[in-house]
């Protein structure tokens, strides 16, 4: 259960960012790895609820909040995104689970930095990025303190533009939507302090979506997280997202080989757009 449970919040965080981006480089080069952004402002806040569906029972295991402020990050204006998972006192009875994501992006959402810290039951490590773009290319300082205290460092640089699992939250939510098709793949390159991930987003078309525990239904986009390793592709996270300006997310379902897990959008405020895709 412990291990289950320590796994399936993990990507829980990874889909919550997905959902569904030590110093700055030079303005044209971080704009090649931004987007106009069109769906938040400084100020937005999300609660979520998280599930685990444990020998055919739904369990609330934990809650997620994410909120993005202004902020100025070495000298620059940028945006301070922040994500809080926290396990129920019922699951600290068995795993102990706490951990912050935080990332800064300049204004055009080209990311800057990014820091991961995870306590899940014993273990505590740390991821930390930071975004440099000499000569138009994409590097990464990396740091990552495992969870028996070893320290690791190394550098890795890109001609393409590279992403972290915050930083791509919110350049996803800037897609044109009218522009794509169902079954079309969008790239979606996220490293973190170990490894780059071969993996992409899917647009499988629109739904209405029933919200748990509510009345509210809302029209929604769904795509699909898939993650190409060993030779094989797999389906990590499905998630819905409204059909409006603002492209919230408000359903994330997790498919893991030993069940599935669900988080539920609870609470919003501070939205640039009108929620013009609940249904009344």
């Amino acid at each position: 259960m412990r291990n289950i449970l320590n796994h399936r919040l993990l990507i829980a965080k990874v889909t919550l960012a997905i959902l569904c981006l030590a110093s700055a480089g030079t303005a044209r080069a971080q704009a090649n790895c931004g987007i106009e952004n069109k769906a938040f402002k400084a100020g937005e806040f999300l609660s979520y609820d998280l599930y685990f569906n444990w020998q055919f029972v739904w369990m609330k295991v934990g809650t997620a909040s994410m909120s993005i402020v202004n902020s100025v990050y070495n000298g620059q204006q940028a945006y301070r995104t922040s994500l809080i998972t926290r396990g129920s006192q019922k699951l600290d009875n068995m795993f102990v689970m706490r951990d912050t994501l935080l990332c800064y992006t300049d204004h055009g959402l080209s990311p800057l930095y990014f820091r991961k810290g995870a306590r899940e039951g014993k273990r505590y490590y740390v991821d930390e990025l930071w975004y440099t773009y000499p000569k138009g290319n994409c590097h990464l300082r990396m740091h990552r303190i495992d969870a028996d205290g070893e320290v690791h460092w190394k550098d890795a640089e890109y001609k393409s533009c590279i992403y972290d699992m915050m930083s791509i939250f919110l350049r996803a939510r800037n897609f044109n939507a009218a522009t794509l098709k169902v079954g079309q793949n969008i790239p979606m390159p996220i490293s973190d302090a170990k490894h780059l991930s071969n993996s992409w987003l899917k647009y499988t078309g629109k739904t209405t979506l029933k919200m748990k525990n509510s009345s509210e239904k809302y029209r929604c986009m769904v795509f699909s997280f898939i993650e190409r390793e060993h030779g094989k592709n797999h389906e990590l996270i499905r998630f819905y997202i409204t059909d409006d300006k603002n492209h919230l997310p408000v359903r994330l379902d997790m498919f893991l080989s030993f069940g599935s897990a669900k988080a539920y959008l609870t609470g919003m405020k501070g939205l640039r757009n009108p929620m013009e895709s609940k249904v009344n």
